[in-house]
């Protein structure tokens, strides 16, 4: 597969948690602000002033520590930030925001607090459903961390400040989308592994610094002749997933990923707020509506429909559902998932997987084995 131009300055993004550009910002007065889950509104710390930063603990060797803490069942993703927090990686950040999404993230929370506080560490409830009253009550929360961040960091996120950065954040996540949506093609422009490979960037990297470079790419992709030499056309669904290299090993026996419906993943992480009422309710209404978590409760059939519209768009043929090891939200899900898929005529592999690349002369035969029982 040719990869596309300038790739190589995305991935140098990728191998630190904190890369360069963030202590550019920093250095130009800016906070940056880690934060762990995608049902955190990233518009809200991307007010002026502020970067927001997904955690991430790239190249994570062992967290021999963490386990101390958190136990050695519980997700490694989790238990990897941990490690990385009580080496001092994360020590130039200017603080934490973390949501009640999972348990294990609850507990990460608490140990940070305990072992290594951040100046700033903050943590919002979360519904387990997304009815009106659900978005109201999460509107509020909202509310009380965007005046905890300007109490904290003296800046304005008033409602024009924040509907600025919401303003920002769609155009931001229009170019993504349209590089991602030329994996509809019959020859799509782009891997899905360099794909991610942006996805990740995008996430981790002040945006205004980077967002020429998409557009450069952009550019390039749309006239690009496109990707031929495939076997099957495949979708990947499931839990955390921060390392681009996971999907760079599944694409190296032929599969080729058009679509990514995981934590980090483009789907429905790519699709723009819609801006009704105030700019908080616009932020918490989306949020609770589109991550489409496991987590949330009553919304196992929207969740799986969600999934079938997009294979049936990226003309996708098998669906890889990872699982991270110890996930309960994805552990439980899974099953049921799979299920409902086989049930539609899709080709289905499960996969479980630690946080960190591992095991990939395994991972590369299940692979090989589930193209040739599609006949591919």
């Amino acid at each position: 597969m040719k990869r596309p131009r300038n790739i190589t300055f995305f991935e140098r993004l990728n191998e630190d948690p904190l890369n360069d550009y963030i202590a550019k910002a920093q250095a130009d007065g800016k906070r940056a602000i880690g934060y762990t889950c995608s049902y955190i509104p990233e518009p809200l710390l991307s007010v002026d002033g502020l970067v927001p930063v997904r955690m991430r603990a790239p190249g994570v060797a062992g967290t021999p520590m963490a386990d101390t803490y958190m136990s050695s069942v519980i997700c490694a993703y989790t238990r990897s930030l941990l490690e990385f927090a009580l080496e001092g990686r994360f020590n130039t950040l200017d603080g934490w925001v973390f949501s009640a999404s999972c348990d294990h993230l609850r507990r990460l929370y608490d140990n940070l607090a305990y072992l290594e506080a951040p100046s700033f560490n903050y943590i919002i409830d979360l519904p387990h459903k997304a009815t009106d009253s659900a978005i109201n009550w999460f509107e509020e929360e909202l509310r009380l961390l965007a005046m905890a961040i300007s109490e904290t960091f003296q800046v304005d996120i008033g409602e024009q400040a924040v509907q600025r950065a919401i303003e920002k954040h769609n155009d931001f996540v229009d170019i993504l989308s349209r590089i991602g949506m030329t994996r509809c093609r019959e020859q799509p422009a782009i891997s899905g592994r360099d794909f991610h490979t942006l996805m990740i960037a995008a996430s981790c990297s002040p945006k205004e610094m980077i967002i020429e470079k998409l557009r450069e790419l952009k550019s390039d992709l749309e006239a690009a002749e496109g990707i031929n030499d495939y076997r099957a056309r495949v979708m990947i669904v499931g839990s955390q997933l921060d390392d681009s290299s996971y999907i760079g090993v599944i694409e190296s026996v032929g599969a080729l990923v058009v679509a990514d419906r995981f934590c980090l993943g483009s789907i429905p992480g790519l699709k723009p707020i819609e801006l009704k009422g105030s700019p908080l309710h616009a932020l918490a209404s989306h949020y609770l509506k589109e991550t489409a978590c496991p987590r949330m409760m009553g919304a196992f059939d929207d969740r799986v429909a969600k999934i079938k519209e997009a294979a049936a768009q990226f003309k996708v043929e098998g669906i890889i559902v990872e699982t991270m090891k110890f996930c309960d939200c994805w552990g439980v899900e899974a099953v049921p998932l799979a299920e409902e898929l086989r049930q539609a005529d899709m080709p289905v592999l499960r996969l479980e997987k630690e946080y960190g690349l591992s095991g990939e002369g395994q991972l590369r035969t299940r692979v090989q084995a589930f193209l040739e029982s599609m006949g591919k």
